[in-house]
């Protein structure tokens, strides 16, 4: 099923390839009817299979996964009481519980709409309908069996996150695979888009849709266009993709993305509605509609939304504390205080993340004083205030926002401005989220102070990082990089500071030569950043460059037999001040909110180009 760019799992594509020895393979069979897992096991057996483990239960098949590394899963959509196959798979990818060369494929006869897409949401290897017969298995699985085999190489890459390198790989492939072309296009093309090569990305793509009008292959042009920041170009395109084909999720949830960079919060809440009747069972979906729809006050969409996050997420290792805060805070607003307070419990009971306790106390405080109660909600707002005190650690900056709106909602002044001053200085160039923080200073009637404030976080935040670019450019390698070892120490979530430490220590390794322990230093910052904020392009330039830096073991570099000549591209550390050009909003560019400024690469790419 054509549904998705965002991840590196393809659509089958037919090849001849020699057939496996599925003799020496080891299986798993996921189904609750006992029936289906002997027609299963004899089918597999009828082809030489030696090595059968059997699963009646969503739980019992979690247990043998994690204890055992299979090579093929067959696994059926409803699975009895608790997990069912599409959050077995789920957890799965999120714990890594299997190899990038295992078959992973649904059978079910499950054929409702939302559980095809649900499922397919998700990549799985096949999802086939019930009944099959043993030649349909041996046919799907050989198919299976031979792209896992091409694309091997490139999924290791990507698990690497050397996407640069995996885009690489497509290339190579491509000379060998013709009938492959397709798939290996497309994953390159998505490659190139996750590590910012907009140009690259957008030839590969263009390539492909001379080939055939796919929807995937318009999407990801729309997709560049959005990156671009030319929202209205990347809106129509998004249209068009979905009058052709009204069942390509991606698109539809990149356009609700695209009306919020545009401000079109009705519409993109209007989008996210359609798309979760399409396909309902995506936990990030349902979470990101109710969210939207509380801000929009839309309180009875965004309960529904919330409920339903609450009920696909129950058994699922995707599930999340929004929705139970996004619940108890409507049901505050709805002065349904004791459901309220029960939610807060549970997501305590349901989760253990360290900034949980912040976030419920947070929560209750502004279910308080949502509901009338401005005793208990003080009362929240002042052990609050004690919670910051004791620790330096910080939630993600949304929940130390919503921490500043409880604060000075209950009378308290002077936390949430150290608190919003913070998050300023970590997200200096954030320009969605400096409007947000203004907000909150213009709605406790402290504007002219929450301009002074933020402008001077910003100048902070330039400071710090402008002296570890200047010593980096006077030739003070070493010093530059005990600064910015300081300023992350202060600023450890400031996406720019991660970047140009990163590149210092890069730069540093160029000229004086390979440290392991410099190179790891490096990895852990990279790595950091891409958690923050995953698909930058610089990320991907920094990784190739830190890789190439990697002696190769004698052995490797004797077995090669065509030495890579491309010569990944550098790049500078950006100093805070440098001009940005986009869609201007209170603190200017809109379209660079939360990227880094980009010195242009002194060589070749991969590709040749300069």
């Amino acid at each position: 099923m054509d549904n998705s760019d965002s991840h590196p799992s393809l659509p089958q594509a037919a090849g001849e390839t020699d057939a496996p020895i599925w003799k020496d393979k080891r299986y798993l069979l996921i189904d609750d009817f006992a029936g289906m897992r002997v027609l299963l096991r004899e089918s597999l057996r009828n082809i030489g299979a030696r090595h059968i483990d059997q699963a009646d239960s969503g739980g019992e098949a979690m247990a043998l996964l994690a204890r055992n590394r299979y090579d093929v899963v067959l696994c059926d959509y409803n699975i009895g009481e608790g997990k069912n196959g599409q959050q077995v798979l789920e957890e799965v990818q999120v714990r890594n519980l299997v190899l990038p060369t295992c078959i992973w494929m649904m059978i079910s006869a499950e054929k409702s709409v939302e559980s095809v897409m649900g499922a397919a949401e998700h990549q799985p290897d096949a999802y086939v309908i019930k009944p099959i017969t043993e030649q349909m298995l041996v046919t799907r699985l050989n198919r299976a069996w031979a792209r896992k085999q091409i694309f091997k190489p490139i999924e290791q890459a990507y698990l690497e996150k050397d996407y640069l390198r995996a885009a690489k790989l497509c290339d190579i492939q491509i000379i060998t695979n013709k009938l492959h072309e397709v798939d290996l296009l497309r994953m390159k093309a998505t490659l190139l888009l996750k590590s910012g090569e907009m140009a690259l990305a957008r030839e590969t793509y263009e390539e492909v849709l001379k080939i055939r009008d796919f929807s995937w292959a318009k999407t990801g042009l729309a997709k560049i266009l959005f990156k671009e920041g030319l929202y209205d170009s990347a809106r129509q395109m998004f249209l068009e993709v979905i009058a052709d084909n009204r069942n390509y999720i991606d698109a539809y949830d990149s356009l609700a993305a695209t009306y919020q960079q545009m401000g079109l919060m009705e519409e993109a809440a209007k989008t996210l509605e359609r798309v979760a009747k399409l396909s309902p069972n995506s936990i990030a979906r349902q979470r990101n509609l109710g969210e939207l729809s509380f801000k929009l006050g839309n309180v009875q969409v965004a309960e529904k939304a919330f409920r339903k996050c609450l009920q696909v997420g129950e058994h699922s290792a995707l599930k999340t504390p929004d929705a139970y805060f996004g619940l108890a805070r409507i049901c505050g607003q709805k002065n349904e205080i004791k459901e309220a307070l029960q939610l807060l419990v549970s997501v305590q009971k349901e989760f253990s993340d360290e900034t949980l306790r912040v976030r419920t106390k947070i929560t209750e405080g502004l279910v308080y004083h949502e509901s009338g109660d401005f005793r208990k909600a003080r009362k929240a707002g002042d052990e609050l205030s004690e919670m910051l005190e004791a620790t330096f650690a910080r939630p993600d900056p949304t929940t130390c926002l919503d921490m500043a709106r409880l604060l000075f909602a209950v009378g308290v002044k002077e936390a949430p401005e150290k608190l919003i001053c913070e998050v300023v200085r970590n997200n200096h160039d954030n320009v969605i989220l400096l409007n947000e923080a203004q907000q909150i200073f213009d709605k406790a009637k402290m504007t002219e102070e929450g301009i002074d404030l933020i402008a001077q976080s910003r100048k902070e935040a330039a400071d710090l990082m402008n002296r570890g670019v200047s010593l980096w450019k006077s030739g003070k390698l070493k010093e530059a990089i005990e600064w910015m070892r300081v300023a992350r120490a202060k600023l450890p979530t400031n996406q720019r500071i991660l970047f140009n430490f990163a590149q210092i220590i890069i730069s540093t390794m160029e000229q004086d030569g390979y440290r392991p322990e410099l190179a790891d230093e490096a990895r852990e910052v990279l790595l950091t950043v891409d958690r923050i904020a995953p698909g930058q392009q610089r990320f991907a330039q920094l990784m190739e460059s830190l890789q190439a830096l990697e002696p190769v073991p004698e052995e490797e570099a004797e077995a090669a037999d065509a030495p890579a000549e491309a010569v990944a591209a550098e790049d500078a550390p950006v100093p805070a001040d440098k001009p940005a050009k986009g869609k201007a909003g209170r603190f200017g560019d809109d379209a660079a909110a939360g990227r880094a400024a980009r010195v242009a690469p002194q060589g070749k790419s991969m590709w040749g180009r300069s």
